[in-house]
């Protein structure tokens, strides 16, 4: 099933091919392709731009430090922010342009992925598939991929392929699509989910998706489809080669004058290479990555690739989804009167139920001391962070801030990690 070696090593084709053996006999299996209703209530906030600018200052610190040579006039970015809680109880961002298709698009992906996250659970063909692989297939997975379980890699998928959709729903007025589920049919008609998945590297779209930006521009075909500007494909191909090449740097730097091994050097310099650039730093010289899921693959008479499957899929699902989503905006519970007035102890608990590793501790910590608030606690079990704020105002504030850097503050546990329950959300790093 996939190619042999007597020592697995980092093969991204091997990977590719055990993932399509999986899901070639059927990833959807037994799904139902009509969604239940559901009714979802959001909260929308008006981003806040710099002065003189159309970038949040999150946006704009993101763009200098990691997004180099991408231009601020390159960048599209949404105008409100949005809250609510999904049908499995866990709390969501996202966001949306006011000239745009409205908060319906990130809303009805969310609810998209959940069915099709769920209809991979009850798949029993594929979890057979997936408990009959042999040592030598789970090697290769461990070796290559982030995440080394085959559910989660399928569920990293199907999550990418909705935040890739969303995100291009910030451009949709530059296209001739006037609905969500037009604009979805034409994106994947117009093969911008398989752009996605070959000229973007995954740390870039989830980080900008993340705060609600993306630095691409649409060109309208004559067939009406639509296509990414010469100038956006040459500054998404620079700024990969820019993080491939900082990669190697230092993987040369630790293997070379450190004289340390590959796992050494990736345990030394984890937040240097972070996840996407672990895997770009063991790419050969010269060698560019590609896509497993886009990877095509011979089984019998046919090729087979993963990307295709997941895409139309998804695209199908969220179709039928967006009419049976009710959305109805809510207010923001703020009262102007007490806003300034000390905070009360209780306000000094809160919970980020998408922090996972001591990256997202560091990051939300340095958020919260550039604002001057003091953070006494921060549990990554537990999801619990204890900050010293001075009112309501700046905890609501701080809140903003800690959204802006991609991550879900509410003030109760949610009740998915009460009951122990795994979570997962777009925001999720």
């Amino acid at each position: 099933m996939t190619e042999r070696s007597d020592n697995p090593r980092y093969d991204r084709r091997a990977a590719s091919r055990v993932l399509a053996a999986l899901a070639h006999p059927g990833l959807f299996e037994g799904q139902p392709t009509v969604p239940q209703p559901r009714r979802i209530e959001f909260t929308p906030t008006a981003l806040r731009t710099e002065p003189n600018s159309h970038l949040t200052y999150s946006q704009r610190l993101y763009l200098e430090r990691f997004m180099s040579p991408c231009r601020p006039d390159q960048v599209t970015t949404a105008t409100h922010r949005i809250a609510w809680i999904d049908s499995d109880g866990i709390p969501n961002t996202g966001h949306y342009r006011a000239d745009g298709l409205g908060p319906i698009v990130p809303i009805a992906m969310r609810e998209t992925v959940l069915e099709l996250w769920r209809g991979l659970t009850a798949n029993a063909g594929l979890s057979n598939r997936i408990t009959a692989l042999g040592p030598r297939e789970r090697a290769i997975l461990e070796t290559t991929t982030t995440d080394h379980d085959p559910i989660e890699i399928f569920r990293v998928g199907i999550e990418a392929t909705g935040r890739a959709l969303a995100q291009h729903a910030l451009l949709a007025r530059q296209t001739g699509y006037r609905s969500a589920a037009e604009f979805a049919r034409g994106i994947h008609d117009s093969g911008i989910l398989a752009a996605v998945a070959t000229g973007w590297y995954w740390e870039l779209q989830a980080s900008t998706y993340r705060r609600g930006m993306i630095p691409v521009t649409f060109a309208t075909q004559p067939d009406g489809t639509v296509r990414y500007t010469a100038d956006s494909v040459a500054t998404l191909r620079a700024m990969k080669d820019a993080t491939i090449a900082d990669a190697h740097t230092v993987m040369r730097r630790a293997t070379g004058a450190e004289g340390l091994s590959v796992a050494d050097a990736i345990a030394k310099y984890h937040d240097d290479l972070d996840l996407i650039s672990r895997q770009y730093a063991l790419l050969p010289a010269g060698t560019r990555p590609v896509c497993l899921a886009a990877m095509p693959h011979q089984f019998g008479d046919a090729h087979y690739s993963i990307l295709p499957v997941v895409a139309e899929r998804f695209v199908s699902v969220f179709v039928a989804m967006v009419p049976r989503c009710d959305i109805a905006e809510i207010a923001a519970e703020f009262d102007e009167e007490t806003a300034d007035a000390p905070a009360a102890a209780e306000d000094r608990i809160f919970y980020i139920p998408d922090m996972n590793c001591k990256h997202c501790v560091r990051t939300i910590t340095g958020l919260l001391e550039s604002m001057d608030i003091e953070v006494g606690e921060v549990d990554l079990i537990t999801k619990r962070v204890v900050a010293e704020f001075r009112s309501p105002r700046n905890r609501a504030r701080a809140f903003d801030a800690i959204r802006d850097g991609g991550y879900n503050p509410v003030a109760e546990q949610p009740s998915a990690l009460r009951s122990g329950a795994p979570y997962s959300s777009e925001t999720a790093v």
